[in-house]
């Protein structure tokens, strides 16, 4: 099968066909590139949804992803990012693979389709030029035919005519001699022009117009071929990363199946648990006889008016929620958080503290790492001073050694808060609780029963109000009057202060850097140290913070060799 034997008088529908052929190419182009377009915009509308959704850096939503069901979340996000990254190498491959590759072919099949129907033209109008020059030698020899013929008989007629001359019919005849010459060339001429035409009219036929349409039929086959295997690169692409998407959605299932219901239901105690003790049952109080009323000191639900009590001088359960409660509301009304996190539950700010100790550790590790690098670097420039001046490197040292000892104070500052938290502050004494007597007013057993509460009042009645105030005055001279009679605490040396140190928590005692106080108790291993500035002022600090000089021969002072 040939278009040239097949087809050899439908040119004009072949260069028709062949265009249609090309138009279906640019078609496919426009179709792929419109979809590497909506290849990419997915890509850059998952991308954009996984960044919406990702959580923002120091917030909030940062600390909801330790949970496993957050983390598979996050996994998703992460997953579905490279998932649309597989979309954008999709994109990427078919412009480079298919439109890239059929758009340099459709050029160059525009230019063999042209000159291959340019010598189909030029064969054409060859062919066309032969048959004009048959057509007006044929139409010559017809024409002088006709004139030899006419002469002929004008001779003939001259002849027959007796009263024509002789010079006149030789002149006719001579003539008509001339004529029969001239058709005679006409019809030679005509012969060879004939005979050319058919030659070169065979060779159109059966040699030029087969060739020519063989090539074009060469070349549209060609085309179709190259069609087929861009569809099939289509596909194939598409393809190569399917193992990708699948190990994205893998992920994602991995992620899924690693949710653990169990561990998460860990870590919301982490989160808010407050280490505080659920309160005790509230005592009976009899009202019937005259008692001292008491109340239980784990309760957290006080009557009224020992309620107004305990906001007066600042009492303090046994279950330690009183002060946290109290503590909390003021960090909220002042709008700051203290440095100790003491506004928070003992476990969180445990918690919180072991944090910031984590993070002064990463610092100064950083800047030690720093230290050593400037101190390489100065070495360096000893040895070899065309390197460097090394006396400007000790500037930058001594900025770094100052950093890093700001930063271990800091450090010891928050490990000995830290410290508080996880108990390892020693029971205080009764002298030291004197010093915060009004948390522990509280705690003293009331005198006051209901009759003196009715006789206080003017008309006989019971008033809570009164009772309160009588309640509380007489807790506080009790109190005051139990301690009365204790001897303070011998001093068993002395200590200079090495850094200030702020006394905010209970037993704590604050002391300025530089400062020289007594020491009535030493360091027993829990990083603290009993001091007294006078009689009325004493308590803990932590030992780090001071330097100690015991006096050996002082009473419960330990003896060095």
């Amino acid at each position: 099968m040939s278009w040239g034997t097949e087809l050899w008088d439908q040119f004009d529908n072949l260069e028709k066909h062949t265009q249609w052929g090309i138009d279906i190419l640019e078609k496919y182009i426009k179709f792929v590139k419109e979809r590497t377009e909506i290849e990419l915009s997915y890509a850059k509308q998952l991308r954009n949804l996984s960044k919406k959704y990702q959580p923002k850096k120091n917030s909030k939503e940062e600390e909801e992803y330790r949970y496993t069901a957050c983390k598979a979340f996050l996994a998703t996000l992460n997953e579905m990012n490279d998932y649309a990254g597989q979309h954008e190498v999709i994109a990427e491959n078919m412009t480079s693979q298919i439109i890239a590759e059929l758009v340099r072919y459709v050029q160059e099949l525009k230019q063999e389709r042209k000159s291959h129907f340019h010598d189909g033209r030029k064969a054409q109008q060859h062919i066309e030029t032969c048959w004009k020059q048959l057509e007006s030698s044929k139409r010559r020899f017809e024409r002088d035919c006709k004139e030899a013929d006419r002469a002929q008989q004008y001779f003939e007629k001259m002849d027959a005519d007796i009263n024509v001359t002789k010079a006149d019919v030789e002149k006719a005849r001579q003539q008509a001699q001339a004529r029969h010459q001239m058709a005679e060339e006409s019809k030679t001429d005509y012969s060879s022009i004939l005979q050319k035409f058919n030659h070169e009219q065979h060779e159109y036929y059966h040699t030029h117009i087969p060739n020519i349409f063989q090539k074009i039929q060469e070349m549209e086959e060609r085309r179709i071929v190259r069609m087929g295997e861009s569809v099939k690169t289509y596909a194939e692409l598409d393809r190569q990363v399917i193992p990708i998407i699948g190990k994205c959605l893998d992920g994602i299932v991995k992620a899924a199946e690693s949710i653990d219901p169990k561990n998460d239901s860990q870590l919301v105690v982490e989160a808010y648990k407050s280490g505080f003790e659920p309160p005790g049952d509230i005592e009976f109080e009899d009202y019937t006889q005259p008692m001292k009323r008491t109340v239980s000191d784990n309760s957290l639900s006080n009557s009224r008016g020992e309620g107004k009590s305990e906001l007066k001088f600042g009492g303090k359960s046994k279950g330690k929620l009183w002060p946290f409660i109290k503590k909390n509301k003021l960090s909220l009304k002042l709008g700051a958080t203290p440095e100790d996190f003491s506004n928070l539950p003992p476990e969180q700010r445990r918690k919180k503290l072991q944090q910031k100790v984590d993070e002064l550790n990463k610092e100064i590790q950083k800047e030690m790492d720093q230290r050593d690098a400037i101190t390489k670097m100065k070495d360096v420039y000893l040895k070899n001073p065309q390197m460097g001046d090394s006396a400007s490197l000790g500037h930058k040292l001594g900025e770094v050694s100052q950093n890093i000892e700001k930063l271990r104070l800091e450090t010891q500052k928050f490990e000995a808060w830290l410290a508080e938290v996880e108990g390892r502050l020693p029971a205080r004494s009764d002298q030291a609780r004197r010093q915060s007597g009004m948390y522990e007013a509280q705690n003293a057993p009331s005198v006051n029963n209901c009759a003196q509460d009715r006789e206080s009042s003017p008309d006989g009645s019971y008033t809570e109000e009164q009772s309160q105030e009588s309640e509380v005055k007489v807790l506080a001279t009790d109190f005051d009057d139990e301690f009365d009679d204790e001897e303070p605490l011998p001093a068993i040396g002395t200590c200079k202060a090495l850094y200030t140190f702020e006394g905010q928590n209970e037993g704590t005692i604050s002391v300025v850097e530089g400062e020289t106080l007594f020491v009535i108790e030493e360091d027993k291993g829990d990083g603290w140290t009993r001091i007294r500035r006078n009689e009325d002022e004493e308590g803990y600090v932590p030992t780090s913070y001071v330097e100690v000089y015991l006096d050996k021969n002082a009473k419960g002072a330990k003896t060095y060799i």
